[in-house]
Formats: C-alpha cells, sequence, structure tokens
C-alpha cells in the first residue's frame, strides 16, 4: 500500500469508524488524493454491507489559512444531512460517518461522475449543453428545495457548534464592494447620486431575501458540479463547507457572469440556461414568476459580484499586457451590466458599472477587446 500523503485524515480512525458503523471489520485497500484538495478516494474491503469506495474530506494539520478551520467541516456536515435527512432530496453526496476528533467526512463516492468544468474545458461548452442545462436545474432546484427551511438548518448546524447565520456571503463580501466604489472613483467614475441611490435598495434586497432565501453552498460554479461525462445527466453539487441561507439569486450569477476560472460564460437567456434556471426555481419560489421582482434580483446579484473583483485591480494593474486576469475582470463588468440591461433593472448603476469597464479599457489596451466575438471568446473559455 502507498504511504498516505502528508497531513492525510488518519487512516486507522478511518477503519475504526466504519468497523463501528457496519459492526464488521474494515480494511482499507487504497487511495488516491484528489488534489490539490484535501480530498481522498479510498477503496475498501470488508463486508458485502460496505460501499466499494468513499470519498474522504479532511482538515490538514499545520496549516494556518481559513481553509483549515474546522467550522467548514462542521457546516458541510450540516448541510449535507439537512439535504438528505431533513429534506430527502439526493442533490448532493450522502454523509456515510464523521469524525470530528480527526476532523474528517465520510462521503459517498459520486464515481464516475466527474465535474464539469473538466469537461467544458476540454471539450467546449457547445459539445455540454445538456449538461449545462442540468446544472442550471440543479442550482435552481437546490434554492427551491431549500426554501422556507432556514430554521432546520440552523437548528441543525447551531447542533455542531456556533454559527453566525448572519454572517452570509452577501455580509462577507460587503466591505469588498465598498472598496470597489472607492477604486472606481480614485480611477475616474464616482458613483453619482442616482447611481448611489439604486446601489442601497439592490443591496438590501440581497441582504433581506425574503421568499428568495435559500440554502446556497456558497461557491455555485461548475467545478462544483458532478455529472456523467456521457448519457444520464443527474447532477450532484459537492463543496458544501460554506453553505448558508442567502439570496437564491446569487445562485444564478455563475451563468450570467464568468466565474474566477472563465473569461465568458455565453449569454444564458439565448442558450436557454436561464430558462432551466428560473423553472426549476419557481416550483419552490413562486415569486420568482414576477417578472420585476426576479430581474431586480438578479441584476442586483450580479452587479453585487462584479463589484467583489476590482479587489485585484491594484495586482492586475502591474501585470504584462495580455495577462488573462485583465480580460477577465472587465468582462465580468460589462456581463453584470448586460444582465441589468436584459431584464432593464438598475439603469444608472448599470451605466456606472459599463464607465468603469471603459476606464479599465482605456488603462489597459490590450484588454480592449470585442467579447461578443465568438470566435475569439466562446461560452466557457477558460482564463488562463
Amino acid at each position: 500500500m502507498a504511504a498516505a500523503p502528508r497531513g492525510i485524515f488518519q487512516v486507522d480512525a478511518l477503519k475504526h469508524l466504519l468497523t463501528d458503523l457496519f459492526a464488521s471489520p474494515v480494511a482499507v485497500d487504497r487511495w488516491e488524493q484528489v488534489e490539490p484538495w484535501a480530498v481522498t478516494r479510498v477503496w475498501l474491503q470488508g463486508t458485502s454491507v460496505l460501499p466499494r469506495s468513499v470519498v474522504v474530506k479532511w482538515i490538514p494539520n499545520g496549516q494556518r489559512d481559513a481553509r483549515t478551520a474546522p467550522w467548514r467541516l462542521r457546516t458541510e456536515l450540516a448541510a449535507l444531512q439537512f439535504l438528505s435527512e431533513d429534506l430527502g432530496i439526493g442533490l448532493a453526496p450522502r454523509v456515510i460517518a464523521a469524525d470530528s476528533a480527526a476532523r474528517f467526512l465520510v462521503l459517498e463516492d459520486l464515481a464516475p461522475r466527474v465535474a464539469l468544468d473538466q469537461l467544458l474545458r476540454r471539450d467546449r461548452a457547445a459539445a455540454h449543453g445538456d449538461r449545462l442545462a442540468a446544472f442550471a436545474r440543479a442550482r435552481g432546484a437546490l434554492s427551491a428545495a431549500t426554501a422556507g427551511r432556514a430554521e432546520t438548518y440552523c437548528t441543525r448546524r447551531a447542533e455542531l457548534g456556533p454559527v453566525d447565520a448572519a454572517a452570509d456571503q452577501t455580509g462577507r463580501l460587503a466591505p469588498l464592494r465598498e472598496e470597489a466604489i472607492q477604486r472606481a472613483s480614485a480611477l475616474g467614475a464616482p458613483l453619482a447620486s442616482r447611481a448611489a441611490h439604486e446601489f442601497a435598495p439592490a443591496m438590501e434586497e440581497l441582504n433581506a431575501p425574503g421568499p428568495f432565501l435559500a440554502l446556497s453552498n456558497g461557491d455555485a460554479e461548475v467545478n462544483n458540479i458532478l455529472l456523467h461525462a456521457s448519457g444520464p445527466t443527474d447532477a450532484r453539487l459537492i463543496d458544501f463547507e460554506f453553505a448558508g441561507y442567502t439570496h437564491a439569486l446569487t445562485d444564478a450569477v455563475c451563468l450570467y457572469v464568468p466565474g474566477p476560472a472563465w473569461l465568458t460564460v455565453g449569454d444564458p437567456t439565448t442558450t436557454g440556461l436561464a430558462d432551466q434556471y428560473r423553472h426549476a426555481l419557481a416550483r419552490g419560489i413562486p415569486e420568482a414568476n414576477d417578472d420585476r421582482r426576479y430581474g431586480n434580483g438578479l441584476a442586483a446579484a450580479c452587479v453585487s459580484w462584479a463589484l467583489v473583483r476590482p479587489q485585484r485591480f491594484a495586482l492586475l494593474d502591474t501585470r504584462s499586457p495580455g495577462d488573462h486576469s485583465r480580460l477577465q475582470l472587465i468582462a465580468t463588468l460589462e456581463a453584470a451590466a448586460r444582465t441589468a440591461e436584459t431584464y432593464q433593472a438598475l439603469p444608472h448603476l448599470t451605466a456606472w458599472v459599463r464607465r468603469l469597464a471603459i476606464i479599465l479599457r482605456r488603462r489597459w489596451p490590450d484588454a480592449d477587446q470585442d467579447f461578443a466575438d465568438s470566435t475569439r471568446f466562446p461560452p466557457y473559455q477558460a482564463r488562463h
């Protein structure tokens, strides 16, 4: 058997945990770490009641950043048990066991499913329209199934340790948005009064979602959904370490605005992904059928995300011409503005976002490119 990777979960603790759970001796046949994460696929030997393999998520020792914080594992455990045990839905992996002392979770192995981003990088988006549609439906279905159940989730999460339900993604990102406004002003695009008048209620919409309050895994991107490379399109969402209740439409932003990995994501209104998501969402949140309310919420969520990205401006400004991150920042701002225009929402705030993008195009002539040219910038073109 190969030596365990440095800092890996305690193999003996895993064997003892599963032996107690299944009331039968369990042996570890082999394992394979899923780089670069603290995730390992483990093949087991034992009785027929055992799964052939499991996935173990663990907290490495000796690291000091937030990624090692035990609360992340507790959050994932609570979210996955909430979905499977409280709601009875199969949108995410099932928890087989957990060891809080050894700091690891044992999860259902979803192989041979693979992450959608791998398929998009390999084959381009045109080859996986049905899987992108499954991704959009899964995002909407998660929100639809969890809307109105915040109290149940928070109770389960609180049983595992302290949690601040108000410190959702929107709250954590608020300082970055304020920083973006200050930076834009320094670049020559101050937030004028009419745009500021739209900005405050837009952010309030995200802070007080009303019926749109739903569970998010906290990272709604195509790397966090597993599907079969061919055949069935039954999807499973993964990575709930930052899960929490927030505005459901923050999970739709990834369909409209590039995430950290992409230069473009395409136009979901023409590909049908927008309708796939919205129809799935409306099954649990009927208010999603209200065009005005839906459009305002989506525009606010997209602009909010776009204003987080300029935090990297100082770094990007020092990079060499042609750096993809410069292209991505401009594409992100313009995609958010385009979404708001499509839904006829936040016109003054949208104009301000476009103004900031124009300033960056002038500052970085190498990034002054036509993102509407699908021959150069097809949907889901990776950022390098």
